[in-house]
C-alpha cells in the first residue's frame, strides 16, 4: 500500500508553514532593511537546486515561562548541505525572523549535527550568524549548546575549513563560535560583534559608544583584528565566500584546488626590474608586485584593513592556489610589529594546516621599536613568526625584493626557519642591520676621532654597503638559492613551486608544541 494523498499533503502543509518563518511581517522587515533572510542567503551560497535541508521538523522542547505555547519554525536555525562550484558543502543559516533566532538546546543539537556531517565527510562548514544570542527561557540548556559547538569547532580546526559570515547581531557567547572558525566575513552597518553591548557597557563603565563603534564590521577589520572580510551587503559576503572556497581544498587530507590558468608560465614583467626605489628608504607598493607575479594579476586579501604593514592573500602560480605573506614598504615602512605577526602567524598555520604552498616576499627593516610594542608583548608576538614559519612543512618559497635584516629577516621564512628554496633581486639586501647603524656601532671611536667624522662616517657607511648590503654575502653561504633578475620572477617561482609540489616533510612526534600565544 504505497502512501496516500492525505499523507503526502500533509508533509506538503508542514513545510510550507516552516518555509513562512517567522511569518510575512518578519520577512518583510528584512526586506525594508535590505537584508537577507536565512533561506535566501543559503538559496545564494549554493548552487542553484544543490540545497538538502535537513531538520526542518526540529522543535524546541522548553516549558518555561509559556514557551510550550510558542512555535519557532525550525527552531530558528536552517541547516543541510548542497554544492559550491560543484563540491559538498555544510551549512546552517540562523533566522532572525523566528524568535530572534536565538540558541536553545535543540538549535545547538542542528548545527552540531551538520557540523559533525561536515567532519566525518572532509568537507566545509560555513555558519551564518544572525541571532540574539542564548535562549534565555533554556537557561543552562542553551549554554550547553554553545559549549558543545565550541568543542565541535576546535575538533574541526585543521581538518575542514570553517567559514563564518556574521550578518546581524551577534552577541556575548555567541561571538566565540565564530572566533574559532577559520575567517569571519562581516556585514557594514548591518552585522556586530561585542562580549558586552552598548548598554551594559555605558551601565557598568559610563561610556557611551555606538553598535557600529563597539563591534561593527569596520571595527573588526580595522581594530580589532577579529573579522578577515568587511563585506558591502548580504550577497557580497556570500559572493566572497565562495571565492575563497575556490582557493582551499575540502578537507586537509586533500591538495587545493588546481584552476587551469592561461596566463604564461613563462611570462616576464619587465617593470619589476625598475620597481624599487634608487632611495632605500622610500616606500612602493608591495601588491604592484604580487600582481604582476600571480596568474591574471589576481589574487583574494583577508584582512585588507588590519596590520597594513604585511600583507596576506590567496593566489595561483600556473594554476596552483598559494598563500602569500610580504611586507608592505608602503606603511610603517613593511616593520614587523604585534599586530602583523599575530595576522601573519594564523594566516601561516592555516596554509599549513591545509596544504597550501606558501611564497613570502620580504622587504623589511626589521621590529617595530617602541615602548608600546615592547610592553605590549612583540618579544612574545614576534616569536609566534618564528615559531609557525618554522612548524610548516608545505612547501615554502621565499622572494627578497629589497631590506631584509637582523631578527626579521630571520622571522620572515629564512632559509633557516625552513624555507625550501630562497630566491633575492640584485636590489636585496640581507644584513644584521642598515649600514648607518652598522657603521656607526662598528667604527664608533675611529668615526669620532677623525678630523672629518661626518666624512668619515660616509666612507664607512659606503664600506659597510659595498660588502654587506646586498644578497651575494648570504648567496655564498648558501642560504640564498639564486640571485634572479626581477623581471623573470615569475617563471622561477613556478618552476621553484613545481619542483616542490611533492614535498614531504616529518617533524617529530608530540601531542603539540606550546605556541607562544
Amino acid at each position: 500500500m504505497g502512501v496516500t494523498s492525505d499523507r503526502i499533503q500533509e508533509l506538503k502543509q508542514k513545510e510550507q508553514q516552516i518555509m513562512g518563518m517567522g511569518g510575512e511581517k518578519s520577512l518583510e522587515k528584512r526586506r525594508e532593511k535590505g537584508v537577507l533572510n536565512a533561506r535566501q542567503r543559503l538559496d545564494i551560497l549554493f548552487d542553484e537546486g544543490t540545497f538538502r535541508e535537513l531538520d526542518m521538523f526540529v522543535t524546541h522542547r522548553c516549558t518555561n515561562f509559556g514557551m510550550e505555547n510558542i512555535e519557532v519554525p525550525a527552531d530558528g536555525v536552517v541547516t543541510g548541505h548542497g554544492k559550491v562550484e560543484g563540491r559538498i558543502v555544510f551549512a546552517y543559516a540562523q533566522d532572525f525572523t523566528a524568535r530572534a533566532g536565538s540558541l536553545g538546546e535543540m538549535q545547538a543539537k542542528k548545527i552540531c549535527k551538520v557540523m559533525d556531517m561536515a567532519l566525518k565527510s572532509g568537507a566545509p562548514i560555513i555558519g551564518m550568524n544572525d541571532s540574539g544570542g542564548a535562549r534565555i527561557q533554556e537557561g543552562i540548556d542553551a549554554l550547553s549548546g554553545y559549549g558543545e559547538i565550541f568543542f565541535r569547532n576546535s575538533a574541526a580546526s585543521g581538518v575542514i575549513p570553517q567559514i563564518s559570515a556574521i550578518m546581524g547581531p551577534t552577541a556575548g557567547g555567541a561571538v566565540y563560535s565564530p572566533a574559532m572558525t577559520d575567517f569571519i566575513f562581516m556585514v557594514k552597518e548591518s552585522s556586530y560583534m561585542f562580549i558586552t553591548g552598548p548598554n551594559v557597557i555605558k551601565a557598568v563603565t559610563g561610556e557611551e559608544i555606538t553598535f557600529e563603534d563597539l563591534g561593527g564590521a569596520m571595527t573588526h577589520n580595522e581594530k580589532s583584528g577579529v573579522a578577515q572580510f568587511a563585506c558591502e551587503s548580504d550577497e557580497d559576503a556570500i559572493v566572497q565566500m565562495r571565492k575563497l572556497l575556490s582557493y582551499l581544498p575540502s578537507n586537509n587530507m586533500e591538495d587545493p584546488p588546481y584552476l587551469p590558468s592561461t596566463d604564461d608560465p613563462n611570462r616576464m614583467d619587465e617593470s619589476l626590474d625598475s620597481i624599487i626605489p634608487d632611495n632605500p628608504n622610500r616606500g612602493y607598493d608591495i601588491k604592484d608586485v604580487i600582481t604582476s607575479i600571480v596568474d591574471d594579476g589576481e589574487y583574494f586579501e583577508p584582512h585588507q584593513y588590519y596590520a597594513k604593514n604585511i600583507v596576506i592573500c590567496f593566489a595561483r602560480l600556473n594554476g596552483r592556489s598559494i598563500g602569500i605573506i610580504a611586507n608592505q614598504p608602503n606603511y610603517l615602512a613593511g616593520c614587523l610589529d604585534i599586530d602583523a605577526s599575530d595576522k601573519a602567524t594564523r594566516f601561516i598555520r592555516f596554509c599549513d594546516a591545509f596544504n597550501i604552498p606558501m611564497l613570502t616576499i620580504a622587504d623589511v627593516p626589521g621590529y617595530l621599536p617602541g615602548s608600546n610594542q615592547e610592553w605590549g608583548g612583540i618579544i612574545r608576538h614576534g616569536a609566534k613568526l618564528l615559531w609557525c614559519y618554522s612548524e610548516a612543512t608545505v612547501p615554502k618559497l621565499l622572494l627578497v625584493v629589497r631590506k631584509d635584516y637582523g631578527g626579521s629577516y630571520l622571522a620572515m621564512c629564512s632559509k633557516h626557519l625552513g624555507a625550501d628554496m630562497a630566491f633575492a633581486w640584485p636590489s636585496a639586501q640581507i644584513a644584521v642591520m642598515g649600514a648607518e647603524g652598522a657603521a656607526n656601532i662598528i667604527h664608533a671611536k675611529e668615526i669620532k676621532a677623525a678630523d672629518d667624522s661626518v666624512a668619515k662616517r660616509k666612507e664607512k657607511i659606503e664600506e659597510y654597503n659595498e660588502k654587506f648590503s646586498n644578497p651575494y654575502c648570504a648567496a655564498a653561504r648558501g642560504y640564498v638559492d639564486a640571485v634572479i633578475q626581477p623581471s623573470e620572477t615569475r617563471p622561477r617561482l613556478i618552476d621553484a613551486l613545481e619542483a616542490m609540489a611533492t614535498k614531504r616533510e616529518l617533524r617529530p612526534a608530540k601531542k603539540h608544541g606550546n605556541i607562544p600565544v
